[in-house]
């Protein structure tokens, strides 16, 4: 294995820099700064705050946006929402793309959460629930469409929803939406409490089991923005099965080498699966490896991160401008992965190296 005399990790850990090279940059670093400031002197300044605005107008008209509650447009979800004891409030079109969507009012029990959403906080909602008393008003619609058997789904209402039935409302107001294909968009949708890796990752792999379903013959590559990421694919398989993998050790190496694959679902998720195993069985060696060093003495918080810049066999590759293609297929990463971690040399860590890594991780 290559020497690893003085390593300094920058940022997530995702970067591995000698530590000579580290005066280089810092040096390099002031330079640009200086040239940065010598640019912006000579150029015109923006407005601090001031955005750009489009090139071109876009969308509706004033006249456009509105719909009558008799309109063929919404006469579907006119019904759906009566039939479900609701009551319609208004229609529009919405003034970029011109769907048209429905404001009613619903009955809690008849709205329920995507089934393939992040797992309820219920801290977050019991919170929310009491800021929503505080201010004596439920003023956020939830965004709500027609799921299967024609259950009404909300993609990104989960925590107002909970919050709604511990403040024991009786209704609750929804912009419903014809169009179905938004219960699979909910990493884009769901802004009220942030995602974290796991939260991202298994969602994601429950909407791809529950499109495997439906359009299991489609391309896995085809839901390229249902799913975001390919690694959240990977990582979500892990996470059902073991809550507590710290994924972010390793999503560094996933983002270089996994990608999205050309087959169908149906076929692309029993191959994730095996990856999954395989990340695992590496992350079982890793344990083992910390163990050895903490044996020998090593007590710093940065030793999981450490190992693995260790034996990620592309973590010295930096893609070029507009490259997709990865540096090596996923499959042989993590062979190379899995026997860099059965190789480790316990006896070539040094104190100053993981110094670095916390120097880095720092920064």
């Amino acid at each position: 294995m290559e020497s690893m005399a003085a390593f300094c990790v920058i940022g997530d850990s995702r970067t591995l820099l000698r530590k000579g090279d580290s005066v280089a940059m810092a040096t390099r670093s002031k330079t640009a700064t200086r040239r940065t400031r010598a640019g912006a002197a000579a150029s015109p300044r923006r407005g601090r705050g001031r955005l750009a605005p489009g090139p071109a107008s876009r969308g509706l008209d004033a006249a456009d946006v509105a719909i009558q509650l008799d309109s063929a447009d919404i006469g579907a979800l006119v019904t759906l929402v009566r039939e479900a004891g609701g009551a319609p409030i208004g229609a529009y079109h919405e003034p970029l793309g011109g769907r048209a969507l429905l404001l009613a009012s619903l009955p809690l029990a008849a709205v329920q959460p995507t089934p393939f959403q992040r797992d309820l906080s219920p801290t977050h909602a019991k919170r929310l629930a009491t800021k929503i008393d505080e201010t004596a008003a439920f003023l956020d619609p939830l965004i709500v469409v027609r799921g299967e058997d024609g259950r009404l789904w909300t993609p990104n209402g989960r925590h107002r929803l909970a919050a709604a039935k511990v403040l024991g409302l009786k209704q609750i107001t929804a912009l419903i939406s014809p169009d179905e294909s938004l219960a699979y968009r909910i990493l884009a949708l769901n802004t009220e409490k942030a995602h974290n890796l796991k939260d991202r990752s298994l969602e994601v792999i429950r909407m791809a089991r529950n499109l495997a379903k439906r359009r299991g013959a489609e391309r896995e590559s085809s839901f390229a923005a249902e799913f975001e990421a390919p690694e959240l694919l990977t990582l979500g398989i892990v996470y059902e099965k073991s809550p507590r993998f710290a994924g972010g050790a390793y999503s560094a190496f996933l983002k270089k080498v996994d990608r999205f694959s050309e087959r169908a679902l149906t076929a692309s998720l029993p191959q994730r699966a095996d990856f999954a195993a395989r990340l695992v069985e590496i992350d079982a060696r890793v344990k083992k490896i910390i163990t050895g060093l903490q044996t020998r003495g090593f007590k710093s918080p940065y030793l999981r991160n450490y190992v693995v810049a260790r034996i990620n066999p592309v973590r010295f590759h930096k893609a070029k401008k507009g490259e997709t293609a990865p540096p090596m297929p996923l499959a042989q990463a993590l062979t190379r992965m899995a026997a860099a971690a059965r190789d480790f040399n316990l006896a070539s860590v040094s104190n100053s190296e993981l110094a670095w890594v916390a120097v880095g991780a720092g920064e």
